[in-house]
């Protein structure tokens, strides 16, 4: 399993996400930077996510969609702020309705993504905080560390084809 560690800090307000992956930098990022590629990893499997708009750069929106097993759709959106091809981006990452307006009853986080050489591949560091410590409760009451873990370890399957 590519996750390797998960730890979260309600004092500084993080959930951060540790995994390494056998592949380049540059074969990572494309996991983020093709939509195709990013809705196979993006939602837990039980939950796959369809991206409606993609655009990886500063100013970009992503929008998405996870369907449930009960048919059920969630939405989400990343704005995007910094993009630095193929090692980084950040953004920020909301939960919307299904016309992917931001829905201001749910946390909405900052993110870093970066994706460093390590050991041969590529070791992925996944930041993401929240505006207070009751947000990321809210988060991680929601099951986050467990559908994000999942989510991300189905990169080594889709990097493996």
């Amino acid at each position: 399993m590519p996750v390797t560690d998960v730890q979260h800090d309600l004092d500084s307000r993080t959930l951060t996400i540790t995994a390494d992956f056998a592949a380049p930098v540059a074969r990572i990022w494309q996991v983020y930077a093709d939509p195709r590629q990013l809705e196979k990893v993006w939602g837990p499997p039980t939950y796959p996510a369809t991206v409606v708009d993609h655009d990886l750069t500063p100013g970009g929106r992503v929008t998405y969609f996870m369907t449930g097993p009960e048919g059920d759709k969630h939405a989400g959106y990343w704005q995007i702020k910094t993009v630095d091809e193929p090692t980084s981006f950040t953004f920020v990452d909301g939960f919307a309705d299904l016309d992917f307006n931001p829905n201001p009853e749910l946390p909405v986080s900052e993110n870093a993504y970066a994706f460093t050489e390590h050991e041969g591949g590529t070791r992925a560091t996944y930041v993401s905080t929240f505006a207070s410590a009751e947000a990321l409760q809210t988060v991680l009451d929601m099951g986050v560390i467990e559908g994000a873990s999942s989510a991300i370890n189905q990169i080594d399957e889709l990097i493996g084809s």
